[in-house]
């Protein structure tokens, strides 16, 4: 198998504008500097001329071209718009009236982009080298997956929605035109524009073509910041489906049963107690690894409470559902997963009751900035007129806790700890192959 190239969606607007450092191929002419295009008559509109598809190719090998305005951290509390940096070939295609920048290049350079974004320059170099293999993987994997769905009926719904329940998973049908798009929702890409460091780059190179298999198949290597001790099923956060090498593990060196999180009572000892666990740490060393923009005060990645009053609360709801439930009168669990994540959670309002799930909307409906994990319980206050007063949620974990835990594989590195090892503690099941 030879390195594939990837399709990665930077921007998606109805005008953008961008500069090309140095000569780039486009229509047959070498242009670079200032550019604009904008979407117009159901085209892109560059140069006084209308094309449905427009591709830029550099010429010189230390060619780049800058975006401007490309937005960052989508709908969590930092997003901001800023002008990134990228090598490689730039494609515009128009989408849904607007026009979509798509930048392609080798697997590794994407690579070495990611992790230099995700990852701080103090990690240790096996916590760098198994998150390349996982990057490498998930990223592999959602490109066979792209190429299977585009072969089938595009038939898919990701969520069930009835009277009584709204069940809604986010995945595999947001991404049509391009492989993977750069912001959290799959793999924070900024192109050059994160300058890589020396250690990232020698950790893609040490494991270049690595990928987690299982059976004769790339592993879907999903990763998270904190699962709180245990970690998550696919199933809880996705589509109903059982992957092996995806499944509950406690977050220890020695080997331990997990706990039967599936259960209320469980559930509430688990999350209010602090079990010992990799990722159970305070060192805000180990956690600059993971989070470049880590706010050094915050210190309740493993576990977290967050008060709300009866108004804030009710109007988040109705605010993220679009649909006034009135007075919130009670959060009841109704389904956990193996790491105690509520998978189904019943909101009860005096005008209007509904089951939602799963993990991600749960946590997009209570939580202003898509932020901690759905392993939580529920306190509430004195009944006034009816209803709580205030909703306090103490929680688990960060994130969907499914796969590979950041901060546990952080600690894991700082420990000794080999990344065959680490990879191997998360996906059980799983063996590390080199495709090319």
């Amino acid at each position: 198998m030879k390195e594939p190239e990837i399709s990665v969606g930077i921007l998606n607007a109805q005008e953008i504008e961008f500069k090309l450092n140095g000569r780039f191929l486009a229509k047959g002419e070498s242009v670079e500097g200032e550019q604009r295009v904008s979407f117009s008559e159901g085209g892109i509109l560059w140069n006084g001329n209308l094309y449905q598809e427009l591709t830029f190719t550099p010429l010189e090998n230390e060619a780049s071209f800058a975006i401007h305005n490309v937005t960052i951290g989508i709908n969590f509390h930092w997003e901001r718009q800023e002008t990134q940096h990228f090598i490689g070939v730039l494609k515009l295609v128009v989408d849904e009236g607007k026009i979509t920048a798509i930048n392609i290049l080798p697997a590794e350079d994407y690579l070495i982009s990611v992790i230099s974004s995700e990852m701080n320059a103090t990690s240790s170099p096996e916590f760098l080298k198994a998150h390349a293999v996982i990057s490498r993987s998930w990223l592999l994997a959602q490109i066979e997956r792209r190429k299977a769905l585009s072969k089938k009926d595009n038939g898919f719904f990701s969520f069930i929605k009835t009277e009584t329940e709204y069940i809604r998973w986010y995945d595999r049908e947001d991404h049509t035109i391009f492989d993977v798009c750069a912001d959290d929702h799959c793999q924070r890409y900024q192109g050059i524009t994160k300058a890589s460091n020396q250690r990232v780059e020698e950790a893609v190179k040490a494991t270049r073509g690595q990928v987690l298999m299982y059976k004769n198949g790339i592993c879907d290597a999903r990763f998270s910041k904190c699962c709180g001790g245990v970690t998550e099923e696919f199933s809880t956060c996705w589509e109903d489906k059982h992957y092996p090498y995806l499944s509950a593990v406690r977050d220890t060196e020695e080997e331990q049963s997990v706990p039967d999180l599936t259960r209320e009572e469980e559930a509430e000892k688990w999350i209010r107690s602090t079990p010992e666990s990799f990722c159970y740490t305070h060192d805000k060393a180990i956690i600059r690894q993971i989070l470049n923009n880590y706010d050094y005060e915050t210190t309740d990645f493993y576990r977290w409470k967050i008060r709300y009053t009866q108004a804030e609360i009710a109007e988040l709801i109705r605010a993220k559902t679009k649909s006034d439930y009135g007075k919130i009168l009670d959060l009841i669990p109704i389904e956990r997963g193996k790491s105690g994540r509520i998978s189904k959670l019943k909101i009860v309002g005096s005008e209007k009751t509904l089951i939602i799930g799963k993990e991600l909307e749960i946590r997009r409906t209570l939580s202003p900035t898509h932020l901690f994990s759905s392993a939580f319980v529920v306190d509430k206050g004195e009944i006034v007129d009816g209803a709580p007063t205030w909703f306090q949620l103490t929680g688990a974990g960060w994130g969907h806790g499914v796969g590979l835990c950041q901060i546990g594989a952080a600690v894991m590195g700082e420990q000794g700890f080999s990344y065959n090892d680490i990879l191997l503690h998360y996906y059980k099941n799983a063996e590390i192959r080199k495709l090319y």
